[in-house]
């Protein structure tokens, strides 16, 4: 019981921030355009930050409710803050034209804690686990019958020469590995026999005492004072006060999680049973007298609109709602009224041209209001998902604020809910009957028959205007196609990796180094954020995608060792997508030629299409664009792709869930046009900075199994592997931290000169090569917009160095001089 008073009064807590946050979405007097850019950037950015506070709350909330039908209601909020935040960041990257925004000073004057993290809903995972099973299930079976297809290979033939001679080798080596060990027991017996021998010192027994003592008071005092170091380590907060590993109070949390799962399963299962139950029961008690109720007021319709009108009315068509549309609290007079007011607008439309003039007119109004407004004013977008929010908190503040949550199920709730829909089921029926009956009317009384329309000859219009594009796997069933990319190895089984294991620090100075125009180096946990936003968020969540165009090609480019395929692996793992692996180097020994490479395409993105969501991977994305392919890959072209792959991205839908993933790590060898034609949305990743290193280094060294006591300087091994990347730090990690090291870490703690050998054989990322990856972003469309803004806020800001602009009269007259230079020369 108590966990249910404190989700509830979380989910209060929630919506009393959510209707504060509202009042400012929906202030009294409309914003309309604002001229200036960096304010409305830091209201959009109050906003993110304030809903991201609400979506972490209720994702909370959402976990520890178990009445479904209460989880449903906070799921349609979460799905409109889902949107809502994209949004936000999507108006904040055309007001900064910036993928990274710092937000240090909004925190502070907010009194915020840096937590800007952007949770990942655990419910795209809950949501999919049988569908999981079955991939794994359909993973393993293919494997299986490929081995068991594969033949054993034939056993080769051997002379007698050959035989005797291997066996000669293989006896040799056996008698030199048991000589070498022999050899080394022996010499550490020896060294143990040498080391061990005791002299018997000649001492008096209270010499021999006061030795004793000595070593014994020494012991005791070094072990009184690491403790004491210790203590006051743990008490300053820079030693962790329980030891590493999950305390009892997580796993404790772990076991209420997993019952807290068993019981939402058991209430959602038995809301399902209640669902089908229940509205039998409505479409047996009540479904005769909704439609006796339905067709007296259709009738009535039909009898008040010709008394007003002389004639019977026109049935709406289904499209337009049907008889719905005609009972939206409105009378007969208002009906006819508004059907000769439409037919007066269909008429004046034909004399005046149609609609094309307005949308001039109006296109022409908008360029007016821009020029009188200039380059810099923002108009305030319509939101999409708003409407959902306010109708999540309306349903909570009217049904949930004061109902009962003890029940499994909330039986009267659920009967309100399906009366309606039987009302619309029955509506339905209804309307077909009553559409009938009005044809016979005015057949009866008005002497009026229906026109028919031919709708052969539209229909073919229609079916000539749109080409269809070929199926090339119109004959096969999806089973044998994903059985064909699993075989050769294009679709994969993802790792299982977090996107909380990507590790990386906020950045406290982002703002600051701004002010002194110096463009700040993004975090890792600011690469952490957008991979979220952009590729977990859409692909987990369906709401999002039908309201929200989202970028389906998404491009990873950073130098090698930085966590680019870590991170499409997390993607993956936490959303539930399939992984199909793409790359040019794959593609040497299969698929030869332009139209296996056509062919390989349209399997992927069809396949891809059917087990939504999916993650289509090219690894290596320059080579498909690059200006020149090298001799060494000639034989692989990997320019094959080009034509080919545009098109197969503009087969996606919006609603499709799947994503195109592009990794490079030399993007500057592509020709750089057709390259963000394919990769809309471009995210650098940067090598990790010191705060960055340093939780890297700590966190690593956990994973391998080794705590980092207060002998080994992380400091000094963070500011040295300046220019190291997350793949040099790891590799340098497991090649000190070798099981016999292991062993050994009780007796001889690790110091960070053990790490310097390892590190020195490695190559980091130099100030070229971070430059080079800073050139080529200013040549995509987004750093080419930031430095098109940039320019002319500093001819702004210049005034008198402003050039004037050139008329037609300057240039006659500066002609003019130029013809008479050139008769008197």
């Amino acid at each position: 019981m108590t966990s249910h008073s404190s989700s509830n009064r979380q989910w209060a807590a929630a919506h009393g921030a959510l209707q504060d946050l509202l009042q400012d979405e929906f202030p009294d007097k409309p914003p309309g355009s604002r001229a200036d850019r960096l304010q409305v950037f830091q209201d959009r950015a109050v906003l993110y930050m304030k809903y991201l506070q609400i979506f972490r709350s209720l994702g909370e909330v959402y976990e520890q409710l178990v009445q479904p039908q209460r989880r449903r209601a906070v799921r349609m909020v979460l799905d409109g803050l889902t949107g809502r935040l994209l949004e936000l960041r999507s108006q904040m990257v055309e007001l900064e034209l910036s993928e990274f925004h710092y937000f240090d000073e909004l925190l502070l004057d907010l009194k915020m804690t840096p937590d800007l993290e952007i949770p990942v809903p655990r419910y795209f995972l809950t949501d999919k686990i049988q569908l999981l099973r079955d991939r794994q299930t359909m993973f393993t079976n293919i494997l299986e019958t490929q081995r068991s297809n594969q033949k054993v290979s034939s056993v080769q033939s051997m002379s007698l020469e050959e035989a005797v001679r291997l066996l000669q080798v293989s006896e040799r080596a056996r008698q030199g590995r048991i000589r070498a060990q022999f050899m080394k027991e022996l010499v550490q017996s020896e060294r143990g026999v040498h080391r061990h021998t005791w002299r018997p010192p000649n001492l008096t027994p209270d010499q021999a005492a006061i030795r004793i003592q000595k070593v014994w008071r020494g012991h005791s005092q070094r072990n009184r004072t690491n403790a004491q170091r210790t203590d006051e380590m743990v008490f300053l907060g820079m030693i962790p006060a329980e030891p590493p590993g999950p305390s009892s109070a997580q796993l404790q949390a772990r076991r209420v999680s997993v019952g807290r799962r068993l019981i939402q399963d058991q209430n959602e299962e038995e809301y399902q049973r209640a669902q089908l139950s229940v509205k039998q029961s409505v479409l047996d008690v009540e479904g005769t007298d909704i439609r006796e109720t339905l067709q007296k007021q259709i009738r009535q319709w039909f009898l008040e609109c010709r008394d007003a009108a002389g004639t019977f009315p026109e049935f709406p068509d289904v499209s337009a709602g049907g008889s719905a549309s005609v009972f939206a609290q409105k009378t007969p007079e208002q009906v006819s009224a508004e059907l000769a007011a439409r037919d007066e607008r269909e008429k004046k439309k034909k004399k005046q041209g149609g609609p094309e003039k307005k949308k001039k007119e109006t296109a022409g109004k908008n360029k007016k209001k821009k020029k009188e407004q200039g380059d810099n004013s923002w108009m305030n977008p319509r939101s999409c998902f708003l409407s959902d929010v306010v109708d999540g908190d309306k349903t909570y503040s009217d049904v949930w604020r004061c109902r009962d949550d003890r029940q499994s199920v909330d039986v009267q709730l659920l009967r309100e809910e399906k009366r309606q829909e039987v009302e619309q089921e029955v509506r339905l029926q209804v309307d077909e009957l009553m559409r009938a009956e009005l044809k016979n009317l005015k057949l009866v009384i008005d002497k009026t028959k229906t026109k028919k329309t031919k709708k052969g000859s539209r229909k073919k219009k229609k079916t000539k205007k749109k080409k269809r594009a070929k199926d090339l796997t119109a004959d096969r069933s999806l089973q044998s196609l994903c059985e064909e990319l699993i075989l050769e190895g294009f679709l994969i089984q993802p790792m299982n990796i977090k996107l909380s294991d990507y590790i990386g620090e906020y950045s406290y100075l982002g703002s600051t180094l701004r002010q002194v125009n110096v463009e700040p180096m993004p975090s890792l946990s600011d690469v952490r954020q957008l991979i979220a936003l952009y590729a977990v968020l859409p692909l987990g969540s369906q709401a999002v995608l039908e309201r929200f165009p989202v970028v389906k090609t998404l491009l990873l480019a950073g130098p090698s060792g930085v966590g680019k395929k870590m991170l499409v692996h997390a993607v993956c793992s936490e959303t539930g997508a399939h992984l199909f692996h793409l790359s040019p180097a794959h593609l040497s020994t299969r698929y030869r030629g332009r139209g296996g490479a056509a062919y390989l395409l349209h399997l992927i993105f069809k396949v891809a299409a059917e087990l939504q969501p999916s993650v289509i991977w090219i690894e290596d994305a320059e080579k498909t664009f690059c200006k020149k392919t090298p001799k060494s890959e000639r034989e692989v072209d990997p320019r094959r792709l080009k034509k080919n792959l545009l098109k197969s991205v503009k087969t996606l839908k919006p609603q499709d869930r799947v994503l195109v993933i592009g990794t490079t790590r030399r993007p500057f060898d592509a020709d750089i046009k057709p390259f963000c034609k394919v990769y809309k949305k471009i995210i650098l990743i940067p090598r990790p900075d010191y705060s960055s290193r340093l939780v890297l280094w700590r966190e690593l060294l956990r994973a391998e199994g080794a705590e980092p006591g207060p002998h080994l300087d992380l400091s000094s091994l963070a500011k040295i592997t300046d220019g190291f990347t997350q793949g040099h730090i790891l590799q340098a990690v497991r090649s000190v931290l070798r099981p016999r090291r292991l062993k050994k870490l009780r007796l001889q703690p690790l110091t960070a000169a053990e790490f310097i050998q390892s590190l020195s054989r490695m190559e980091p990322v130099y100030r070229e090569e971070e430059e080079a990856f800073k050139v080529w972003f200013r040549k995509t469309p987004l750093g080419r917009r930031k430095a098109r803004a940039a320019k002319t806020n500093e001819e702004e800001g210049g005034g008198g160095g402003r050039k004037k602009k050139t008329t037609k009269e300057d240039k006659s007259k500066t002609m003019k001089k130029k013809t008479k230079k050139k008769k008197k020369n």
